[in-house]
């Protein structure tokens, strides 16, 4: 019993000494593919923003147009700089505020259903990209992205 415990203890411990490297490679791919995602849906709000701004005023929001330009511009440009890990922390918390603005105007059903029906909460649109901004916004963009070079180079170095 004593060698089962003392395996079980030893492949905790080489668990728990491998996984911290595995973090900045994990939050390069969801920097890479959520800010990839995100910017494109930008692009084709930007592209037909007839129909967005004909949805927004659907759901009763002010100034849909200006409405519509703006959500889109904002995914676009979060996106580019989720994808590039610049100014990801800033980034992150746009997104979590546009995608529970989404849930809050477009999915208002679903955010209710969070404790009674959890199902319809993380199958409606936002989630995913909620989930990923909230991931990063906690964890940072990890050692792989543009803000750790900054970070490492340019203002531990007295430049800025």
């Amino acid at each position: 019993m004593n060698t089962l415990i003392r395996n079980c203890h030893q492949l905790h411990d080489a668990t728990f000494r491998v996984v911290p490297h595995l973090q900045s490679p994990f939050l390069l791919f969801v920097r890479l593919y959520w800010g990839w995602q995100i910017s494109q849906n930008g692009w084709a709000k930007l592209h037909n923003l007839s129909r967005v701004t004909d949805f927004f005023a659907s759901l009763g929001l002010p100034a849909p147009h200006a409405t519509a330009i703006f959500v889109s511009s904002t995914e676009l440009v979060v996106g580019i700089l989720l994808a590039g890990g610049l100014l990801s922390r800033v980034a992150a918390l746009a997104l979590a505020i546009d995608m529970t603005t989404a849930y809050i105007t477009a999915d208002r059903e679903a955010l209710f259903s969070f404790l009674s029906d959890p199902g319809k909460f993380y199958n409606a649109d936002p989630y995913t990209f909620l989930f990923a901004a909230l991931l990063i916004l906690i964890f940072g963009p990890g050692k792989l992205s543009l803000d750790a070079v900054f970070d490492r180079f340019v203002w531990k170095s007295g430049a800025a």
